[in-house]
């Protein structure tokens, strides 16, 4: 009985790792796919900037009512509609007649995908409750990220190559449709005992703060810093963070409950995921801008460049959930902010990408960096808070992430579209490698601060406390 339960126990896994898998791996496709998009769609570096920002803008903004939505009303249910929505989404896109209309499919992806990665998450938290056996699994869950960065690049690659861009969107169909069937088979049905209420006016704050903060941030090199829409972006960003703030401190179940933030490993690690991604995410879009635009590589060859920083990942990815599981996160975190800072520093002070030994150093260097990472962010979100909220606080964790990669493209995409106005791309892509680097000082930094013994204690304090109070910091003051 206990074979056959740790046997579903893996399975359960793998169908959660397939709905990430579906996600990276659209990621990372897609950044080889840019070049020959943007050609053929006749669409500037903004608008190719918002065909990766308009998913990860609404992933970001859907993905803490969607976890907390699953621990409502069943994770099963959520995770199975997010793979319709998601391979839907993705059939659409492959059709796509225009930009626009390849955006707009790109945020029906993002919804269904707002669904699968927290609702996973939770499944694989309430799955496995040995926190040693559940610290591999999620190492398991981000070594998926390591195969997506492996072979993303190369599918992609290939089926830009032979079929055109289009394709790329394919690949999601079989794996999506797989993912769904084996769920509707084996994975259990589970909901949280306290249940979070909806939230409608938190949502909204959080929509409009981070809408606002990153069309400000696209459209201003084009429109200029001081013109009405910019400036009009930035005030509209401020009055949301102020009354989302405002607004979350005195209602009883909070969209975001300010007491997870107690947690030193809670609040570090939701620095971590955003400085860490917004790296990935300039990373990935910097180079794949260079190696196409620059020195003329097609998609494939493109794609094998980049295979030493997706193998690095690969194999890191799970050696970091096993060191977590056995030595804490303290360990991992700072060499992936040591690695990653490494990595973006040889590119902005050494011009790594004019030597292919720097340049392929700088690949390994961050590969290795970024695959020790995503397994102590994960387990750090999960494992202090109590299983009835894992859904919310996975949720968190990942809307760190993909605020960090809608940042991280929306920055470093507006500092290269302002630079090659003016000059050449190297030239212009140094603030930018500047930016990587100190995303990798920040992981540093957060993680040496934020993995001590005193730092486990607030995590040990806040999830009493938590315990005690499920439902929000009033429970007594409800709307």
């Amino acid at each position: 009985m206990a074979e056959s339960s740790a046997r579903r126990r893996k399975l359960v896994l793998a169908i959660c790792c397939m709905s990430l898998l579906l996600v990276s791996l659209d990621t990372t496709v897609l950044n080889v796919a840019l070049p020959s998009m943007r050609r053929e769609l006749g669409a500037s570096v903004a608008g190719m900037q918002w065909t990766i920002d308009a998913y990860t803008l609404v992933l970001a903004s859907l993905l803490m009512p969607a976890g907390s939505t699953a621990d409502r009303i069943g994770r099963r249910r959520v995770f199975t509609v997010g793979l319709v929505l998601f391979t839907a989404g993705s059939l659409l896109c492959s059709l796509a007649p225009g930009l626009h209309w390849l955006i707009a499919f790109r945020m029906v992806q993002a919804v269904g995908g707002s669904m699968l990665n927290p609702v996973a998450m939770s499944i694989i938290t309430n799955t496995f409750t040995d926190p040693r056996e559940r610290a591999r699994a999620i190492g398991a869950w981000g070594g998926v990220v390591g195969i997506s960065m492996a072979a993303g690049p190369l599918i992609g690659g290939l089926l830009v190559e032979s079929v055109g861009w289009r394709s790329v969107f394919w690949v999601n169909l079989p794996v999506g449709l797989l993912a769904l069937a084996l769920a509707l088979r084996f994975v259990p049905e589970s909901r949280a005992a306290h249940p979070r209420r909806p939230d409608p006016v938190g949502q909204l704050l959080v929509m409009a703060l981070l809408g606002s903060v990153t069309y400000g941030i696209i459209e201003a090199p084009s429109a200029g810093w001081h013109s009405p829409v910019i400036l009009a972006c930035a005030a509209l960003a401020v009055t949301s963070l102020v009354a989302l703030l405002v607004f979350e401190l005195r209602r009883a179940e909070p969209l975001i409950d300010p007491r997870f933030f107690r947690s030193a490993p809670f609040s570090g690690a939701t620095l971590i995921a955003v400085g860490a991604f917004a790296a990935l995410a300039g990373f990935l879009f910097l180079n794949t801008l260079y190696l196409q635009d620059v020195r003329g590589l097609d998609a494939l060859h493109a794609g094998l460049y980049m295979l030493p920083m997706a193998a690095l990942t690969f194999v890191f990815a799970p050696l970091s959930g096993r060191l977590v599981g056995s030595r804490g996160p303290r360990l991992p975190l700072l060499i992936a902010g040591a690695a990653m800072a490494a990595s973006g520093l040889l590119f902005a002070a050494f011009s790594a990408e004019s030597s292919m030994p720097l340049l392929f150093t700088g690949y390994v260097l961050f590969g290795l960096g970024f695959g020790m990472v995503n397994a102590p962010i994960t387990n750090t979100a999960v494992s202090g808070m109590p299983r009835a909220q894992a859904g919310v606080a996975a949720a968190i964790a990942s809307t760190s992430r993909q605020t960090g990669g809608t940042l991280g493209v929306a920055v470093i995409g507006s500092v290269l579209a302002a630079g090659t106005a003016g000059g050449a791309f190297a030239a212009a892509a140094g603030p930018a490698w500047w930016i990587v680097t100190a995303c990798g000082v920040l992981v540093l930094l957060v993680g040496a601060v934020t993995s001590g013994r005193w730092a486990s204690e607030t995590a040990r304090r806040t999830a009493r406390a938590l315990e005690r109070a499920p439902v929000g910091p009033r429970a007594g003051h409800r709307r």
